[in-house]
């Protein structure tokens, strides 16, 4: 009988009408900070394929070479270096190079990993499937002067 007479209490409700909001300002937030490629590419190439190919486990210790034709974008940095072989480049990072600089390219790619790292350090070629052999050969050279004994040529699955 004492209990009929309390007046029932109920929680309030959340009010939700801006929690949109708080999502895409968290979104947009993500969008502006979250950075997608690391270089830009300045050559253009068409990836080989192949049938059996594998996937890199570990990204951090892969360091990419890029061998193409030079976009339009890019004419006026490829000018101040060497040209190769029927128009094709080198670009290691954000630069087009010659084969020359491999092996400084590669020692500041050493630099920037751990000291494990070193043994799995990997270099990825992403190289036009008509790119002259002589340049690829070249390259392959100066990689192993720069004692990189690990060498991945990319390419895209046959379908």
């Amino acid at each position: 009988m004492i209990f009929d007479n309390r007046v029932r209490r109920s929680v309030p409700q959340l009010n939700t009408a801006s929690l949109p909001d708080l999502i895409f300002t968290v979104l947009f937030f993500f969008m502006v900070v979250t950075h997608m490629r690391q270089t830009t590419i300045k050559v253009e190439f068409r990836m080989p394929q192949g049938t059996q190919l594998t996937c890199l486990t570990k990204k951090s210790t892969v360091s990419y070479i890029y061998i193409g034709k030079v976009k339009h974008s890019a004419v006026t940095a490829a000018a101040s270096g060497s040209a190769t072989t029927k128009g094709y480049y080198l670009q290691l990072n954000d630069r087009i190079a010659t084969t020359e600089e491999v092996a400084k390219f590669i020692s500041a790619e050493r630099q920037r990993m751990s000291s494990e790292d070193h043994q799995r350090q990997t270099v990825s070629l992403k190289a036009d499937c008509n790119a002259p052999m002589g340049l690829i050969t070249d390259l392959k050279q100066a990689l192993r002067k720069a004692n990189v004994r690990r060498i991945n040529y990319s390419a895209d699955e046959k379908k």
